[in-house]
């Protein structure tokens, strides 16, 4: 009786811990999907590297550029005709106070580019785009030189739309 009983024990114990496992696996499995869907956002998913992105004459977005000491700080909504920053609205405060006081310094996403390039060329430590699963900048990263403070630059680049840049 004692063999019977600890043959049947044992194949309950095998069959506990082999549906343990399962579920442990079905829970990672769902845990690890969760976040996937929770890093989608809008439906722009960036991707490293680079992209034959071309900038359209006319679009319109929202940069958020934060970090470092620069003039330009803030968030904003830009509007681009012909190639050039036809309208620029500041969406807090330091944006506001940008557009009211150094318009000049809201780029067009093809400058933000060139800022890239540029600091490329000169060695910076850090110079990285990533590109939105629609093919536009996402995020670029600049940092010329990690052991110096406040010489890092943050873009964020939202609500990218092609085409004429008309205010709604």
């Amino acid at each position: 009786m004692n063999t019977v009983m600890s043959t049947a024990m044992s194949t309950v114990m095998n069959t506990a811990m082999s549906t343990m496992n399962s579920v442990r696996t079905a829970i990672v499995s769902v845990l690890l999907a969760t976040a996937l869907l929770a890093c989608g956002g809008d439906g722009d998913r960036e991707v490293g590297g680079t992209t034959t992105w071309a900038e359209p004459a006319s679009y319109r977005y929202t940069l958020t550029s934060s970090t470092g000491e620069r003039p330009l700080i803030g968030t904003f909504r830009i509007s681009v005709r012909g190639g050039e920053v036809a309208e620029a609205e500041g969406l807090d405060d330091s944006g506001r106070r940008v557009v009211g006081q150094t318009p000049h310094h809201v780029p067009t996403i093809g400058r933000l580019l060139a800022e890239v390039e540029q600091a490329r060329r000169e060695g910076a430590d850090e110079a990285e785009v990533a590109y939105a699963a629609k093919g536009h900048p996402a995020r670029i990263t600049l940092d010329w030189d990690r052991d110096a403070i406040d010489d890092e630059a943050l873009y964020v680049i939202s609500d990218y739309a092609p085409g004429p840049a008309t205010r709604d």
